[in-house]
């Protein structure tokens, strides 16, 4: 899960090396930190959270295809 969040993320930012994905877990399941660089914080959330929303609901589909739940949260540095 943690690669597909990476993936998505690389693949949206003009610095793919600037993206860290950190994960944690919780009583829900676990929880994906997303980082990227300043300069591309806007293309992960997009116009209005859709771009951010699309990324979550892909991961929270992969999640259920293997029967768990997955969160993912975006953070500045």
């Amino acid at each position: 899960m943690k690669e597909l969040v990476e993936f998505l993320a690389r693949e949206l930012v003009d610095d793919p090396d600037g993206v860290e994905v950190a994960e944690s877990f919780d009583d829900r399941g676990p929880r994906f930190t997303l980082s990227v660089a300043p300069d591309d914080m806007g293309k992960v959330i997009g116009r209005g959270g859709r771009t951010a929303k699309a990324i979550r609901s892909v991961v929270r589909a992969a999640a259920t295809r293997q029967g768990t739940s997955a969160y993912v949260d975006i953070v500045d540095r």
